[in-house]
């Protein structure tokens, strides 16, 4: 925020901790920024949410394509707050008519919506169809099926958020990085004539610096992928001294540095107990027992699902279920020690929809007596209104008939993962809300996990209810975690959250409209996705493959080394315990140092040990920065976070343009190791 109080910057190393001083602050710089920006009578407009659905569409399409290629995908928040800006300013000058940040907000909330529905289409859809699943059809052939699937996906997983809200936003106020960025880039782009001028400006400037500096590195990196993306510091420096352990620990488990700059960028504004948790986590597993496990040959190596004796696994697939269980166990915890309100939310939602079937037989409404009082100072009117009870109900009604009709997965099922998906977005939020990471595909394990015994003879009915399963939690998860960001960034802009939730229905009608032609586009073009015996596939699939063992894992050819087993239990009780002590015994001095169990879960579940190094340096960077320089850290700290997450997804769409162009990769090898080393 461009104009922000010591406090603020203070309380960025407490973001879990109920602060009524800290949320008094954020009300007065709500109200102050209230005064610098044009007043809008209406915040969501069909403008805006059009021009995000479309911009949103942009994403999807890229979102598909990288998804199929590496196994990753890009949030389109910033993309519909930098480009809706541009476009929805330009119209308002032709038409004379306002546009202010909350318009703005409803123009990114409509993107995210409409950009993110990718994730079962580069997971578990293909999966089915490599495994014969269904049938002897194709995608072509399926369309009425896979349209049907992607409404429930949306329509479900939107409406699945709504309570969320009072829990991760108010209550824990969790960073949420990127869609703090968005906040930020948003109102920065906004202030242009106020009591605040001159830190607008200096705020809009090093978010413009730090953005095109951070794209254009991420579209260099392109063509020189070693200099310019990866350094192999440990393998240089092994090779140097001719000590293979230490090439070892850079080629074989990934110890390297990159040029990430929207990790730079979300470890600036990540605490601090975070950023080690998630490191201490990464280097147990993929630095010094996955390692010692591998010497002694009991695991195989850093990846793979498959185990191949007489290994029981890999790294990657050992400690999935210890990372997993201490993420679920320690996001329970933070509900169990923070949920009043949030089970005040949900019975308010119940009492709301026993009070519409009462309107209908003409009773009396019934009345809320509790005595509870919410910390939420949104005004009533802008609220998400009680119908959203009823969306939820349909559209769960809906998904179960989707997924029985269409992709024989039994209604007991469907219900059951369900309920399960409600637990596990609990566990995808806390994840994203602190590091800006959205564990879907652990999420999805679990879920493969619970649905891997279920009683039918027809192996093939038994896996697809596996995989469908772990898709709809998969897609409930990324959903929420979509939704309650773009309720983050309303929050910190002072948009209302109905606007929100008009944005995300806009913008999930495109997603709808866009999500299954491209998959037909692409599967056509590259029949190799679904079939992976073609040779010469330019699309390596490596989130398919990652589902598809596990399923043949989990119903028959495989199971869970006991050892993986115990340690799950011992680390599931743990998270508990950490939890309560520092909710109920911990000194407040403490608790920014205390142990975050849920990032040490997820450095277990990340093989990509490149990840928390980044943040690290973005952290240390910004520690030294706050010391050296407090007031501009205050001033300028999220401005230039926002700028270096916003380059680095946009360069994203840019490299995947080129790619999809015919453009070559990769064309000046620097830094790619000597002889046969093949770094890069």
């Amino acid at each position: 925020m461009a104009t922000q109080m010591s406090e603020k910057a203070d309380y960025s190393e407490f973001p879990q901790e109920k602060n009524l001083q800290q949320e008094s602050i954020d009300l007065k710089e709500n109200m102050e920024d209230e005064e610098e920006y044009v007043h809008e009578d209406r915040q969501f407009t069909w403008r805006a949410a059009i021009v995000g659905s479309l911009l949103g569409c942009v994403v999807a399409a890229s979102n598909l394509y990288l998804g199929l290629k590496i196994g990753w995908t890009f949030g389109a928040a910033l993309w519909g707050s930098i480009f809706g800006f541009l476009i929805l300013k330009s119209m308002s000058r032709m038409t004379g008519t306002i546009f202010g940040p909350k318009e703005n907000t409803v123009c990114q909330a409509a993107a995210t919506s409409a950009g993110g529905l990718s994730s079962g289409f580069v997971t578990a859809i293909p999966a089915m169809y490599r495994m014969g699943l269904m049938g002897n059809s194709t995608p072509k052939d399926d369309v009425v099926a896979l349209l049907l699937w992607t409404a429930s996906a949306a329509f479900f997983g939107m409406f699945f958020a709504v309570p969320l809200r009072s829990h991760f936003v108010i209550n824990q106020n969790l960073v949420f990085p990127t869609p703090r960025a968005a906040a930020e880039t948003i109102k920065n782009l906004h202030k242009s004539s106020s009591s605040a001028a001159k830190d607008a400006r200096d705020s809009g400037r090093a978010m413009l610096i730090s953005f095109l500096f951070a794209m254009g590195f991420a579209i260099i990196g392109f063509f020189i992928p070693g200099l310019f993306n990866e350094l192999h510091i440990l393998w240089y420096i092994g090779y140097a001294a001719s000590y293979s352990a230490m090439m070892n620990a850079d080629k074989a488990w990934s110890w390297i540095f990159t040029w990430d700059w929207a990790f730079f960028g979300a470890g600036l504004m990540t605490p601090g107990n975070t950023v080690f948790s998630f490191l201490f986590g990464e280097l147990i597993a993929f630095g010094i027992a996955g390692p010692l496990m591998t010497n002694a040959g009991y695991l195989s190596g850093r990846l793979g699902f498959i185990p191949t004796a007489p290994a029981v696994g890999s790294a990657q697939s050992w400690f999935l279920w210890p990372g997993v269980g201490m993420m679920v166990f320690t996001a329970f915890s933070e509900l169990g020690a923070n949920g009043k309100s949030f089970g005040h939310a949900i019975m308010s939602g119940v009492r709301e929809g026993r009070n519409f079937i009462r309107k209908l037989s003409k009773k009396e409404p019934l009345v809320d007596t509790s005595n509870f009082v919410s910390k939420d100072t949104t005004p009533e009117h802008e609220l998400i209104p009680s119908w959203w009870v009823g969306g939820l109900l349909l559209s769960g009604v809906f998904t179960i008939l989707v997924m029985y009709f269409n992709f024989n997965v039994p209604v007991y099922a469907t219900i059951g993962a369900i309920i399960l998906s409600f637990f596990l977005a609990f566990v995808g939020l806390q994840a994203s809300g602190e590091t800006d990471i959205n564990p879907t595909g652990a999420v999805a394990k679990v879920t493969q996990l619970a649905f891997s015994r279920i009683p039918n003879p027809d192996i093939k009915v038994v896996q697809k209810t596996n995989l469908m399963c772990a898709n709809i939690a998969a897609s409930v998860c990324s959903q929420a975690v979509d939704m309650v960001g773009d309720l983050k960034t309303a929050h910190l802009v002072g948009a209302a959250p109905r606007a929100m939730l008009w944005a995300q229905l806009v913008g999930s009608a495109f997603a709808i409209a866009i999500a299954v032609p491209l998959f037909l586009l692409y599967t056509q073009a590259y029949p190799c996705v679904l079939n992976e015996k073609l040779p010469n596939c330019p699309f390596l699939v490596p989130a398919v493959v990652a589902w598809s063992n596990v399923a043949k894992i989990l119903t028959g050819e495989g199971s869970v080394p006991r050892a993986s087993v115990i340690l799950t239990i011992i680390l599931c009780i743990l998270a508990v315990v950490n939890v309560v002590v520092r909710v109920k015994f911990l000194p407040e001095r403490f608790k920014p140092y205390w142990i975050n169990l849920n990032a040490v879960g997820l450095g277990f579940i990340n093989p990509s040990p490149a990840i928390p190094v980044a943040m690290l340096i973005g952290w240390t960077s910004g520690q030294i920065w706050k010391r050296t320089s407090p007031k501009t850290h205050e001033r300028l700290m999220y401005s230039i976070s926002a700028g270096l997450i916003a380059g680095v997804g946009i360069a994203g769409l840019v490299n995947a343009a080129m790619t999809i162009a015919g453009v070559k990769a990769g064309v000046v090898k620097v830094g790619c190791g000597f002889g046969t080393a093949g770094l890069c």
